[in-house]
């Protein structure tokens, strides 16, 4: 039974590594290796995801949702990554009204948005926009994936990377980060 359980395990990597999600693909993302990950659940055991041990976290949760916020703060933010996960107990779909609300939510913090896409991550509908814009004096591009679970919940996963070096590659490693996500049933 042990051997059974290493051989599937060892498949699923193989899938995972052979078979990048849509978005890698449409961002040209080369296979990527995090160091010493550890398992983070959220505060109300929805979800997990893996996480770089040495990255700054904090868990956040109300009655609607609970989240993971994790950055690489050893970096300079112009080299960094932050994520944001969030579990929301919310009904979603992915309809002109939602892609509507995306946009006004866009123009209400001055950004612009690059892409966007209907698509399938972690198996399910998801929705993603790439955006970008400015904070202070820090360009940055904001990448907002929107996961729906089931007919009453969502995963947004919120990656943000700061200044204009290596930002595809960085928003490569977080989606690497993003197909780590366990929602618990």
């Amino acid at each position: 039974m042990k051997n059974f359980l290493l051989i599937i395990i060892a498949l699923h990597l193989f899938i995972s590594c052979s078979h990048p999600s849509e978005i890698r693909k449409n961002f040209n993302c080369k296979p990527y290796s995090f160091k010493n990950l550890e398992e983070v659940k959220d505060v109300k055991n929805l979800f997990s995801i893996e996480i770089p041990k040495i990255w700054k976290t904090n868990l956040y949760y109300d009655d609607l949702q609970s989240s993971i916020y994790t950055a690489d703060t050893i970096k300079q933010l112009t080299e960094s990554l932050l994520l944001d996960v969030t579990f929301i107990n919310k009904s979603i779909n992915f309809d002109t009204s939602f892609k509507l609300e995306q946009e006004q939510e866009n123009l209400s913090k001055r950004l612009i948005k690059i892409k966007s896409e209907e698509t399938t991550f972690l198996e399910k509908p998801s929705y993603y926009t790439v955006s970008k814009g400015k904070k202070g004096k820090f360009e940055y591009q904001v990448c907002h994936l929107f996961i729906k679970i089931n007919e009453q919940n969502f995963i947004l996963a919120k990656a943000e990377v700061y200044g204009g070096s290596l930002v595809n590659n960085r928003l490569c490693k977080a989606f690497t980060l993003i197909e780590k996500i366990k929602y618990i049933q």
